[in-house]
């Protein structure tokens, strides 16, 4: 789904202080960063003075190389190995103007070595270097701690969250989501501003029902493409007592579908899934959409594009499959738990033990046989992230939420796909979604990247988000 990470480094010196710390900066952020698999962009040695941005005259070289390697850089990292040129990295940033994340880490020192050749100030600097972002008003991102070795556990962990960052608004930037069919009439809390999306790049390519109902007719049942998707579907999942016909409905409808993704380039796809599917084409769609979510393809219910969106964020930042998931019902007397259900078509690595079966809330309207193809089953107790966003048009933005808990072992008796999420100050939650008017879908992914996510939407796509914690 995803190229490799390439981070644009800029490395601060400033001549008060040991150069020799610069110099060795360098290298270990090099050197870091090719050891966990990251590209790099940075100035050689031979460049300026060990690599390092200090003068007006680093800078230029420096934004010229950012910006040859314009359509390569994915975020810009800043390392402080001393106080650093608040204004040279600045510049830097001002000048190569990539429009990308940027990290902030500063070296810590050492209270055995604060005389004049080892004294570092990266403290002290990282403050300045702030203060002339914030006058620039250029974005950026912190570190956990003010200070951070380059060697740490916790630059390691602040480096994956940003990693995650980077990769959400490379992915939204020209994001491109399918929406199948039309709104189910009975959900008017999934609508949305098509406009408002596309001033942040994100595009809607739409299709109609018929469009994809129509060619899957006609696949034949010799066509090799198709006897591989069966057999694909059959091999995906218990299929339980599933009917070969709705097999070979679920294949066809799969089908044209992935061929309307490849031929339109999208990047997730919201779907109308029922009662029309069911009632004219004989099946639901869960099975293909879990397949896609699998696929890090993320597949939305009930044509809720927004809520495709949010899953697309969470599996750009987790590199993981999303789920959308309603927030359903109460668990007990706990306020901090909660049943999140759908009915279902949530990837099979949500699950202990998935199997294929039928749609038990509209097979009474539609009828059993026309509703094969759910996917259920209790999701395995894991971290969450849970995030949602969607656009506001009386205010003219887009406003969302992000937060973490866990899935518990918890057992209830369901149907579809369910499971206990234990969130901490839940109740405080749920009053701010239903205050200000987000759905009752929300997107979920076994991980914990509710920073990353948050730093993409709030900080540089400047949505107006709210982090919930405890």
């Amino acid at each position: 789904m995803q190229k490799d990470l390439t981070f644009g480094v800029i490395v601060g010196n400033r001549g008060f202080f040991p150069d020799t710390l610069a110099k060795e900066g360098h290298s270990e952020i090099k050197k870091l960063l090719k050891k966990l698999g990251y590209g790099v962009v940075i100035l050689g040695e031979e460049d300026t003075k060990y690599g390092a941005v200090e003068t007006w005259e680093d800078a230029k070289k420096c934004a010229d190389l950012f910006s040859k390697h314009r359509d390569k850089i994915d975020g810009i990292i800043v390392t402080l190995p001393n106080f650093g040129d608040e204004r040279a990295v600045a510049d830097t940033l001002r000048l190569a103007n990539l429009q990308v994340p940027v990290l902030i880490q500063a070296e810590p020192d050492d209270p055995n070595a604060m005389g004049i050749d080892r004294r570092r100030d990266s403290f002290c600097g990282k403050i300045s270097v702030c203060a002339n972002l914030n006058q620039y008003r250029i974005p950026f991102t912190l570190t956990t701690f003010h200070t951070e070795s380059l060697k740490s556990e916790e630059f390691a962990l602040d480096l994956q969250f940003f990693a995650g960052t980077c990769r959400v608004i490379r992915g939204l930037k020209h994001a491109r989501i399918g929406s199948m069919g039309a709104r189910p009439s009975a959900f008017n809390t999934v609508r949305y501003s098509e406009k408002l999306l596309e001033n942040y790049g994100i595009t809607v390519e739409t299709i109609d029902l018929s469009e994809v109902l129509g060619p899957a007719e006609k696949i034949s049942t010799e066509d090799k493409e198709f006897k591989n998707k069966c057999k694909e579907i059959t091999e995906y999942i218990s299929i339980k007592s599933t009917p070969v016909n709705a097999i070979e409905r679920m294949a066809r409808f799969a089908m044209v579908t992935e061929r309307w993704i490849q031929e339109k380039e999208l990047d997730a796809i919201a779907i109308q899934c029922w009662t029309a599917l069911e009632t004219y084409f004989g099946v639901v769609p869960c099975t293909c959409m879990s397949m896609l979510s699998e696929k890090l393809i993320p597949s939305a219910c009930e044509v809720d594009v927004c809520g495709a969106v949010s899953m697309y964020s969470l599996t750009l930042a987790s590199q993981r499959p999303s789920a959308l998931l309603d927030w359903n019902n109460n668990y007990k007397n706990n306020p901090d738990s909660c049943v999140m259900f759908h009915c279902s078509n949530l990837p099979k690595s949500f699950f202990k033990k998935p199997e294929m079966d039928y749609q038990a809330i509209i097979a009474g309207s539609v009828g059993k046989e026309n509703t094969y193809g759910t996917v259920t089953g209790q999701i395995v107790s894991a971290p969450i992230t849970f995030v949602r966003m969607g656009t506001r048009e009386e205010l003219g933005e887009i406003q969302g939420y992000v937060g973490e808990g866990v899935f518990t072992n918890d057992r209830v008796k369901s149907f579809g796909g369910y499971g206990v999420a234990r969130i901490p100050n839940l109740q405080s939650l749920l009053h701010f979604i239903c205050i200000n008017g987000f759905e009752h879908h929300v997107a979920v992914t076994l991980d914990k990247v509710a920073q990353s996510v948050y730093d993409a939407w709030e900080k540089y796509l400047g949505w107006d988000v709210y982090y919930h914690t405890s």
